[in-house]
């Protein structure tokens, strides 16, 4: 049973995330509106991106979404040419998706974007107090990443 106290502490916790991803997707999403497009499109091309080339089947899984649900990103990022499907070299019959050149420069535009938020946030905080920050979002994230067949980072090692 979580107590009076330990609830409010982690209330906190609730916020923070919140109110952290929201700061963390607003600059991206202001350059994703401006093409018409949202926050799933930033999903599918960061996963295309991160996994190189995925056929659309390993695409879904990382997503954890439906072909129904993909579909529409998907068909939107090839209408403004910034993904396209290729067939697989071995079997045919396997798409993958591969990012346009366009595709990476507005991919990269968005990872670097959040990288720089999580640089300074990082530097700010400290090494130890990112080391717990992985070790906290590991331990939240590590069934849906097993789910989407990705690595479970390991916890850091402790400090000398």
């Amino acid at each position: 049973m979580i107590d009076a106290k330990r609830r409010g502490e982690l209330d906190i916790a609730i916020e923070l995330l919140h109110f952290s991803y929201r700061e963390l997707v607003v600059r991206p999403d202001r350059v994703l509106a401006a093409r018409g497009l949202a926050r799933a499109h930033h999903r599918v091309l960061y996963f295309v991106a991160k996994l190189g080339a995925p056929a659309v089947s390993e695409l879904l899984r990382a997503l954890g979404v439906s072909k129904q649900a993909l579909a529409g990103p998907l068909r939107d990022l090839v209408a403004q040419q910034l993904v396209r499907f290729e067939r697989g070299a071995v079997d045919a019959r396997v798409k993958h998706v591969v990012l346009t050149e366009t595709g990476c420069k507005l991919e990269a535009r968005l990872a670097a974007q959040q990288r720089q938020a999580f640089d300074q946030a990082f530097g700010a905080a400290g090494v130890q107090a990112e080391d717990g920050w992985r070790a906290v979002m590991a331990v939240l994230a590590a069934d849906a990443m097993r789910r989407a067949g990705r690595p479970v980072p390991a916890p850091p090692a402790p400090p000398d």
